[in-house]
């Protein structure tokens, strides 16, 4: 617009003078403004832009109404700045007329105030004087309200730890009493204070209270245990609480369970008389009297009742002491559970002693003893040795019932001393081994498959072997004596062979086994030497073979003996070629009575053996040329080892 502006303008001359570029005001100013440089002139674009907004026709006539323009508009905008500042003015007189009334006011209350603060001086003081006493007496009341209930009990709580003799113990009961004893523990920080007879009387009013208290609840708890007199006995939360509570008293906790202990001993006793002879509701299960013709299972059934019971009744006390953490609450438990079990062991005693004193046999009375020692076992598990009275009942009942099974194996081994049976015609067990055989496979049998600890059913296993097997290898030793050596020896050995054999199955015989197997061994070397004496004496070397080994130098040479010459050899060397074409035919008749086929073969191989050592000798005699045989080598036509090729 500046560029336009100027370029419309005429340059005129000033009058008189010439005209230079730099001295014309108008071309410095058309230079001035050309050279100003609008980006860092704020007030110019300030301008320019408030210009903007009413000069929209770039004209002759708007240019030259510019200032005009621009003077009327300054005018009404100070017209309207005057218009607004006269409100404000207003307001302003308004507010002071205001605030010079709000002042007056308050210098007439200021006034009106202090003459009331001059009248009522004396009434502030004494009210100050009020105010200050009673927050004195409410501090008061409240360290009262506090002591009284931090040391003294509720009415509630009072008729609660009273209460009357038909009234029922309740949880609310214990709270109290636990109130109670907290008070008691507490007062006594008051006898370390100045408070000390206060605190005296507080802690006697408690103790009574107590001893009170700890009366009610034992009489209760008394009731409550002389109640539990059923077979299936029901412990409340109330009683566990209750025993909690009286472990502070260890006479009335002692006293409660034995009142608990001797309602459940007759609880236990009924039950058990009523198990002998009425059985369950019902009839199911049947009375145990029932099975009184069995004796192991009417031994059992009673047995299994009692651990039953026993185990019931350390149940209910557990459940009945678990909130007690007194040392001894187990030995107490034990003591209790001894006492109740004691009333059964009367009838117990007297129903097994009839069975074992009725001798049922050896082995049923070995099973009656293996049971008794498990269950006596078992429910000393369970009560450990506490239960005396039980626990001594059950063994001595064991050990009856094992003495008396010990003397039926005495009896029977006596009887096999006193009638000594002569040995079979096949050299076989007798009848007493094989019935005594079979009496002990039982008793070991029922002795593997019972449940008693391992190292009792082992000493017991020594004992029973013991009484058993000495007399039978002593018959049996007695039974052969009058037999000759190899009959005696395949007696011996079938005899022998049959007690390994049943021992043989079972757990703890390995001493036993070894001794049996080295008597066995004994009479099979009598047995070898006897066959090999057999075959030499039938084939013709017995003679020949005894007076090699006799021999010696200072007689002079073998051949010249008696029937040792070449032909005498050689009618015997002809007898043994037969023996080794068939040497199954030289066996002694007691071989076939062998009831083991390995023992037999064992003794036909060995003795064998010493027939093939028998004959190398005599082979070396005769080869040997000190002895002068001519042509030994067609008395002898087979060599050692072509004998044994022949007889293995």
């Amino acid at each position: 617009m500046a560029d336009t502006a100027a370029s419309q303008l005429p340059a005129v001359p000033s009058p008189g003078l010439p005209a230079a570029p730099g001295s014309n005001p108008l071309s410095r100013k058309l230079n001035k403004i050309l050279e100003t440089r609008l980006d860092n002139d704020k007030e110019m674009l300030e301008a320019l832009k408030a210009l903007s907004t009413f000069f929209v026709e770039n004209s002759l006539r708007t240019r030259r109404n510019l200032r005009g323009d621009i003077e009327r508009r300054s005018l009404a905008i100070n017209e309207e700045f005057v218009h607004i500042f006269k409100q404000v003015k207003e307001e302003l007189e308004s507010i002071n007329e205001d605030v010079q009334a709000m002042s007056s006011c308050c210098e007439d209350m200021s006034s009106r105030l202090k003459a009331a603060k001059e009248q009522t001086q004396d009434l502030i003081v004494k009210t100050t004087k009020l105010q200050a006493e009673n927050q004195r007496l409410e501090m008061k009341a409240q360290v009262a309200d506090a002591f009284i209930a931090k040391f003294q009990l509720t009415p509630d709580e009072m008729n609660l730890l009273r209460g009357t003799k038909d009234e029922p113990i309740t949880e609310d009961f214990f709270k109290a009493l636990g109130r109670v004893k907290q008070i008691h523990d507490d007062v006594k920080i008051l006898l370390r204070t100045n408070q000390q007879r206060a605190g005296l009387e507080i802690m006697e009013q408690m103790a009574l209270l107590q001893e009170t208290s700890y009366e009610r609840l034992y009489r209760w708890t008394q009731n409550e245990c002389r109640t539990l007199t059923q077979e299936s006995c029901d412990i409340s939360p109330v009683l566990t609480q209750a025993m909690e509570a009286l472990k502070d008293r260890p006479v009335l906790y002692k006293y409660t369970l034995d009142e608990f202990g001797t309602a459940r001993r007759s609880a236990v006793v009924r039950g058990f008389i009523d198990a002998l002879t009425r059985g369950g509701l019902g009839g199911t299960p049947r009375p145990i009297e029932m099975h009184s013709h069995d004796p192991l299972r009417y031994i059992g059934d009673m047995l299994a009742w009692l651990h039953q019971a026993t185990a019931s009744e350390k149940e209910h006390l557990e459940a009945m002491l678990k909130l007690v953490t007194i040392e001894g609450v187990e030995e107490n438990i034990q003591e209790v559970v001894g006492h109740i079990t004691e009333g059964v062991c009367r009838p117990l005693k007297v129903r097994i002693e009839q069975v074992i004193v009725a001798e049922p046999g050896a082995v049923l009375l070995y099973k009656i003893s293996n049971l008794l020692k498990f269950y006596h076992h078992t429910i000393s598990g369970i009560v450990g040795n506490s239960a005396a009275t039980l626990l001594t009942t059950v063994e001595e009942m064991h050990l009856l019932s094992k003495k008396i099974f010990f003397n039926s194996l005495s009896l029977h081994a006596s009887k096999l001393m006193d009638k000594v049976e002569l040995p079979p015609p096949d050299l076989g067990p007798s009848s007493a081994l094989n019935q005594t055989l079979n009496l002990l496979r039982e008793v070991l049998a029922s002795h593997d498959s019972s449940v008693v600890p391992l190292d009792a059913r082992q000493a017991d296993f020594v004992q029973v072997l013991s009484c058993v097997l000495d007399p039978l290898l002593q018959m049996c030793t007695m039974s052969a004596s009058n037999l000759g050596t190899a009959d005696m020896a395949t007696f011996m050995v079938n005899s022998l062979y049959m007690m390994r054999t049943t021992l043989a199955l079972f757990e703890f015989t390995d001493k036993r086994l070894e001794m049996l197997q080295f008597q066995i061994e004994a009479h099979l070397d009598t047995l070898i030497n006897e066959q090999a004496s057999y075959v030499l004496t039938r084939a013709g070397l017995s003679y020949i073979y005894n007076s090699v080994q006799q021999h010696k130098p200072e007689q002079g040479p073998l051949s010249s003996l008696p029937n040792m010459d070449s032909v005498s050899l050689k009618v015997a060397m002809a007898q043994f070629d037969r023996y080794l074409s068939a040497p199954d035919s030289l066996l002694m008749a007691q071989l076939n009575f062998l009831l083991s086929a390995t023992v037999k073969e064992q003794i036909i191989k060995q003795s064998t053996e010493l027939v093939c050592r028998a004959y190398s000798e005599l082979y070396a005699a005769v080869m040997d040329p000190s002895n002068e045989y001519k042509d030994p080598e067609t008395i002898l036509h087979r060599s050692p080892h072509q004998v044994q090729a022949l007889l293995s």
